[in-house]
């Protein structure tokens, strides 16, 4: 009985051994292909084609992009990110803490208020969007899985692209196939710099055509909303955002987050780029 069970024992060991080999064999081979994947970046590529967009001055030098972008025949998950700076400033950037995480990351640059309309930000945002449905796999990108994220004024980007179907109508597009999106900190009411162009004080929310809440409704593609420390952010943003989500809820709308960042305000992106990772991670 003694050498019945010891026998029993020893191939359970053994067994034990090629499992925890095969694991760590896999893991190994997980991490090598992560580690041997190379990236490149191409920079100041113009997203509006026409020759009436090209000969716009302000537009040549303010409607470009970069593309972070990996070497591969495999088509690779794609971020959309629009920087902030309250559609007065800022410029195009692609976050370091997104880079080298299997990701292709596009960083957008926009027109700026006062040179226009704060609402021409939207139509360049959508442009960009467009543009990367329709060219993003000549750089490895995977046009069925994009994600469109921001900080801040880039936050209300995302969102307006997405929530407002008609904008990305006009170039054949519909909103519903982009993969997600993660704005971060970003107004859901229409945009301070809208409302002071209109005479209209910060401390009045209005909800018109240029805000998101304007266009809840049931079906959307998944959200993520993320915000800072109610007590430490923006005048309201993260009370707005709620307000978002519980109509978005109301509405029937299951594909919606929200998460509240404690101890953190305005300038959340750190901790919340984890949870983006996370996010998209999570839907492929």
């Amino acid at each position: 009985m003694r050498f019945l069970v010891h026998c029993h024992n020893l191939i359970l060991i053994n067994t034990m051994k090629k499992f925890i080999s095969l694991f760590f064999a896999i893991s190994l081979s997980f991490a090598v292909q992560a580690q041997t994947v190379v990236y490149n970046q191409v920079n100041n590529i113009q997203y509006y084609e026409s020759a009436n967009d090209i000969n716009d001055a302000y537009k040549q030098q303010k409607c470009l992009l970069d593309i972070y972008y990996p070497e591969s025949e495999k088509k690779f998950p794609v971020v959309v990110w629009f920087h902030g700076g309250g559609l007065t400033s800022g410029t195009k950037e692609i976050p370091e803490a997104l880079k080298n995480k299997g990701f292709l990351i596009v960083g957008v640059d926009y027109r700026l208020s006062p040179n226009v309309k704060a609402e021409d930000c939207i139509s360049d945002a959508t442009a960009a969007v467009a543009w990367v449905f329709k060219n993003i796999e000549k750089y490895n990108g995977d046009s069925k899985s994009i994600f469109i994220s921001g900080h801040s004024a880039g936050g209300y980007l995302s969102l307006m692209v997405g929530m407002n179907k008609k904008l990305l109508k006009e170039y054949d597009i519909d909103a519903d196939t982009i993969a997600g999106f993660i704005p971060f900190s970003g107004h859901t009411i229409t945009h301070f710099t809208i409302r002071a162009e209109n005479g209209i004080e910060g401390t009045q929310p209005i909800v018109d055509e240029f805000a998101p809440l304007y266009y809840v409704r049931k079906n959307t593609p998944p959200i993520l909303l993320i915000t800072g420390d109610r007590e430490l952010e923006m005048l309201g943003r993260y009370e707005e955002n709620a307000y978002f989500y519980r109509m978005m809820k109301v509405v029937g709308n299951e594909n919606i987050k929200i998460l509240e960042l404690d101890g953190y305000g305005h300038n959340m992106a750190e901790p919340a780029f984890p949870l983006l990772i996370d996010f998209i991670n999570k839907k492929l």
